[in-house]
């Protein structure tokens, strides 16, 4: 199994305060170089506190190997030409590295955060993804744009604004998704999925993949080289002591989640739907204290995955092994205990 991390590496709980922490862009060059040293195959930006290209493109030029992939970019509130002309840059900075990762977003941050008028979001992220390819096919084998949809018609592309053919055009695209059409857009027209972190292994394999392989069929395609990347919760830490902090973050986390409907289709598919509607009634009283009171072991050990750092390596083989063909995962750095750690776990996943 091949290993991602997301920026930046260690200093906080895994999974938890690292995304939500702001990315001094100054350091990505020294942090990509030790994600690259410490084994990872890939690095991974997302879209919360930062912009998610600019870390990948000082990755690009710190780093020989690593896979760099937006984890996620939101589509809708770019226009796929300037999504077209980021992507196409790194792609050519890093010789052929990237990877474009999209995902939606819900209605509220679409309307009151980006501020762009809302319309169903896979009708228009086929769209959006139709049209990425046509200005990136127009740049790389000069074919005139011409692409018309609902949401996006593209027809000019003068010589001033055409940055021309580059070594490696092929970029692949992955989806964040979590029910079952986006994973059949997935496997229609993309390379892959990166599920949400509330889906679990058992979701993944009997809701996932068999949408995604329904899509791939729809479009006769093969699925040889399709990637499935979980980035789950995980509660790690030295030392069981140590670890109790860490569950009770990640029960918190958990707990976030069962209140949002979004995700309501991964918990009434292990029997919980009442779960969902209590803590979305609870978020909504504000209630946030005793949520995370509501989510017993069953839940948390379904949905987290939880280990000392001795442990968590195996522990994230057993889970995963037989639905990922990558996996995002980090450990906090303190010190050089913890990137020996790490490094071991990584070298353990790999086997």
């Amino acid at each position: 199994m091949k290993v991602e991390t997301l920026l930046p590496v260690g200093k906080l709980d895994p999974g938890l305060r690292e995304v939500s922490m702001r990315l001094d862009l100054a350091t990505v060059s020294t942090l990509a170089r030790e994600v690259e040293e410490l084994g990872y195959d890939g690095l991974v930006s997302g879209e919360t506190k930062n912009d998610p290209f600019l870390p990948l493109a000082l990755g690009a030029m710190s780093t020989s190997r690593l896979r760099l992939t937006t984890a996620v970019a939101i589509a809708f509130p770019r226009s796929p030409t300037v999504t077209a002309m980021m992507a196409w840059d790194i792609q050519a900075m890093s010789k052929g590295r990237f990877v474009l990762g999209l995902g939606t977003q819900v209605k509220g941050h679409i309307q009151r955060r980006y501020g762009i008028a809302w319309a169903p979001p896979r009708a228009r992220l086929r769209e959006y993804i139709g049209a990425l390819r046509a200005v990136w096919n127009c740049w790389q084998n000069r074919t005139p744009l011409n692409f018309a949809g609902k949401h996006y018609n593209l027809s000019l592309m003068v010589p001033l604004f055409d940055p021309g053919p580059i070594e490696h055009p092929n970029i692949p695209i992955q989806l964040a998704a979590v029910n079952a059409g986006m994973c059949r857009l997935a496997g229609e027209l993309c390379q892959g999925i990166r599920p949400h972190p509330i889906c679990t292994p058992k979701y993944i394999a009997e809701v996932m993949v068999p949408a995604v392989q329904q899509g791939a069929a729809k479009a006769g395609r093969e699925l040889g080289q399709f990637d499935v990347v979980p980035s789950p919760l995980i509660a790690t830490a030295p030392t069981k002591a140590l670890l109790e902090e860490r569950i009770r973050d990640v029960r918190a986390r958990v707990a976030f989640y069962a209140s949002t409907r979004s995700y309501r289709a991964v918990f009434e598919h292990h029997g919980w739907g009442d779960l969902v509607q209590e803590l979305h009634r609870y978020s909504v009283e504000k209630r946030w204290e005793e949520m995370p009171r509501r989510i017993n072991d069953e839940v948390l050990d379904t949905i987290a995955v939880i280990g000392t750092y001795d442990q968590i390596a195996a522990a994230l083989k057993q889970r995963y092994g037989s639905v990922a063909t990558r996996i995002e995962f980090g450990i906090p750095l303190q010190g050089p205990p913890d990137h020996q750690a790490l490094a071991a776990a990584i070298r353990e996943l790999h086997a």
